[in-house]
């Protein structure tokens, strides 16, 4: 099954956090904190894999989770790092964010890219030693990993695409000029997902597509076209075949004219790519409708050529040209990734301290996801923490909000497990 398009969530692994420990050892008077910092989360990792052809894997694996960081621990001993989590696509993948449709990156040649970025280990307490404070009983946690719903949208990268309605010999024509072997019969859509074929021209080659079978309306979903007009976008030359003996009963103008519109329909930039136009099966067509319609391409400055794929006949002159046409061509087109606006940031940073108080049977229940890792590393019962815990709470709102919803001396806040009384 040939799958192009999928979407999968991803989400990088979370810094380990930091320790709360001390240095204990025999004749060591007050040895002070050595809790060592936690490792770097999992960075998730898309590499290109030449073995693969299609996004199918991805329709039964939909998560993608990387592991954390290690914890610190004591001895001032950084926790171990978490290696890279490598995920493996098709080469000519685009990795777009699903929610937004920015592309976050192509994955056309064979450097790695860092899509989602491990979060940083946290602090131990070493780090907070000072001359005042002297004990710190409390350390910072992992930062959490990026996530992100992505779509994983394969486009083919051949430099060139073969075009056309369908049943007009594409599929015999790639067959022939290259090793490629599609499913070849005499009706319609017999060739239903995208073919590659290398095509050797001397010591030359280059890689040509075999797009399924467009129709009259494929731009806007109309038949299988609009599945696979993608795979164009990356393609350096057109090659538009055309059946022009008209042996099904079509006009051959009117296919060439209806193919260009789906094109330009789909993508203007498509539209104006350098085209050539072959006239296939002109051994069933009459000297006059092949000159007739020769007569009709040279008018709008294209080049074309007659050839029988059937035969053989004239397809190694028009293999030749297009890989003279391809010297003159620039490489395939990579789509550059989409880098966040200061505006797209900036409400990234404040969805991470969003957080929600309400008032239930006169309790105050806050909830601040970035609170809870935070939480976990507190020691309420020690002095000093419990001040970094309460200019956590100043510094992100939290106490303006409640004193703006009403707050009085010995109230019970709730956070998560954690209730304390309000205390001005």
């Amino acid at each position: 099954m040939f799958v192009d398009i999928v979407k999968i969530y991803i989400k990088a692994g979370d810094g380990g956090n930091g320790a709360v420990s001390f240095h204990r050892e025999k004749y060591v008077n007050a040895g002070g904190p050595d809790g060592g910092d936690g490792g770097k989360g999992s960075d998730i990792v898309f590499v290109a894999d030449d073995h693969l052809s299609t996004l199918i894997d991805f329709r039964y694996k939909k998560k993608y989770i990387a592991p954390s960081g290690e914890n610190g621990r004591a001895g001032r001993c950084t926790g171990k790092s978490a290696e890279p989590t490598i995920i493996r696509v098709p080469r000519g993948t685009l990795i777009k964010d699903s929610n937004t449709g920015r592309i976050l990156a192509d994955i056309s040649d064979d450097e790695p890219v860092v899509v989602a970025k491990g979060g940083k280990g946290g602090k131990g307490n070493m780090n907070f030693a000072t001359a005042t404070r002297q004990i710190p009983r409390f350390a910072k946690p992992g930062y959490p990993g990026e996530e992100f719903d992505v779509t994983l949208e394969l486009k083919l990268l051949a430099d060139v695409g073969l075009v056309g309605f369908p049943n007009v010999g594409k599929s015999t024509f790639i067959s022939v000029v290259s090793a490629a072997k599609p499913k070849i019969a005499n009706y319609h859509f017999t060739t239903i997902t995208p073919v590659l074929g290398v095509v050797s021209v001397g010591e030359k080659s280059f890689v040509m597509a075999d797009i399924p079978g467009l129709i009259e309306g494929a731009s806007e979903g109309v038949g299988l076209g609009h599945s696979f007009l993608r795979h164009v976008e990356r393609c350096r030359l057109i090659v538009h075949v055309v059946d022009v003996s008209g042996i099904e009963g079509r006009d051959p103008k009117d296919d060439f004219e209806k193919i260009n519109y789906e094109l330009r329909n789909f993508s203007e930039e498509i539209a104006e790519r350098p085209q050539i136009v072959v006239m296939n099966k002109t051994d069933l067509a009459t000297e006059e409708q092949i000159e007739e319609f020769r007569a009709y391409i040279e008018e709008l400055g294209l080049p074309c050529f007659s050839c029988s794929a059937a035969t053989t006949k004239g397809t190694s002159e028009v293999v030749e040209y297009i890989a003279s046409e391809l010297d003159k061509l620039p490489p395939p087109i990579r789509f550059e990734a989409q880098p966040l606006t200061r505006e797209e940031l900036d409400e990234q940073e404040l969805r991470k301290k969003t957080f929600t108080v309400t008032k239930e049977d006169g309790i105050f229940i806050v909830d601040a996801p970035f609170i809870a890792p935070i939480l976990q590393m507190v020691n309420m019962e020690d002095y000093e923490s419990l001040q970094y815990f309460q200019r956590v709470l100043r510094f992100s709102g939290i106490i303006d909000k409640l004193e703006e919803m009403g707050v009085e001396e010995d109230d019970i806040v709730s956070i998560y497990d954690f209730e304390f009384r309000y205390v001005r």
